[in-house]
Order: structure tokens, then C-alpha cells, then sequence
């Protein structure tokens, strides 16, 4: 008999600000990712969607609440995750926070910073996935068009 493969499900979100710059979290001390950059987002919990999750991690992590419809805009497959296995990334566009709103985010205990960069600033921050991700990402979140990944890499 064939077994099926186990994989885990995360989901994060791509956010933009009137300047079409990422939101990005800093893992602080203590987490295994500390002083890396990435997206809000993280694990689905037991009985969970992908976009509840992406809501309910976004509120954790930044309280601020995302609207009804999801829009999803990539999907990523990771063969290996710190020794968990595989993992299946779904990644939604959050829309775009109006200048005021920038600044109303409340980090979690998990983050110490949080900041918003245009892909041109990637290159020089230390991040949880590579740049070519968070690239691809951006774009896919500009035009609304969903985009495939492998391992970070958009697939040709």
C-alpha cells in the first residue's frame, strides 16, 4: 500500500503600502528565525483554511484585520523546513494600507520590527526565504496574478 505524503500548510500575506512597498515582520530573540525578515503569516491551525489562517495570523501578528475576500497570489512548495518536512505555502495579497494606517501596526511578541521595503531594498536585509521570493511575491501582488513556486523560485 502507498502512503501519502505528509506536508504542512502555512499562509502568509503580502501587504502593500501607497508606495507599493512590502510589509515585512523581524523575528526578535528567542525565535528560530531571530533577525530575519519576512511576511506576516505562519502555520495553519487544526481544522483551519489557508485564508483564516492568513487572517488570524496577520491580526496576531500585526492587529490589523484583513477584509472578507481572500485573493490568493502564489503557492510555494518547500521540500524541507528546519527538519519538519515538507511545506506548502500559500500566499494572499492583503491589499493596500492607506498612508495613515502604516503606522498602526502592533507587533507581537515573536517580532521586534517591522518595516516596508521596495524589492530594491531586499537585497541588503537578512531574510527568512530568498529575495527572488519576496520578488516574485511583489509582483504577483501588483498585477494580481497568482505565481507558482518552487523552493522560493517561480517556475519556467
Amino acid at each position: 500500500m502507498r502512503t501519502q505524503p505528509q506536508a504542512l500548510l502555512a499562509a502568509c500575506v503580502v501587504v502593500l503600502d501607497g508606495e507599493d512597498r512590502l510589509l515585512l515582520l523581524r523575528y526578535g530573540p528567542g525565535q528560530p528565525a531571530a533577525g530575519q525578515w519576512w511576511l506576516p503569516g505562519g502555520m495553519l491551525d487544526h481544522g483551519e483554511d489557508p485564508w483564516t489562517a492568513a487572517r488570524r495570523e496577520m491580526r496576531e501578528e500585526t492587529g490589523i484585520e484583513l477584509g472578507p475576500v481572500p485573493v490568493l497570489i502564489g503557492v510555494d512548495h518547500r521540500v524541507d523546513v528546519l527538519g519538519t518536512g515538507p511545506v506548502l505555502d500559500c500566499f494572499f495579497h492583503g491589499g493596500t494600507l492607506p498612508d495613515g494606517e502604516r503606522t498602526a501596526v502592533r507587533l507581537s511578541s515573536e517580532h521586534d520590527r517591522y518595516g516596508w521595503f521596495a524589492p530594491a531594498d531586499l537585497l541588503d536585509l537578512p531574510l527568512a526565504a530568498p529575495v527572488r521570493t519576496l520578488t516574485a511575491l511583489h509582483e504577483a501582488a501588483l498585477r494580481t496574478t497568482p505565481v507558482c513556486l518552487r523552493e522560493g523560485t517561480p517556475w519556467t
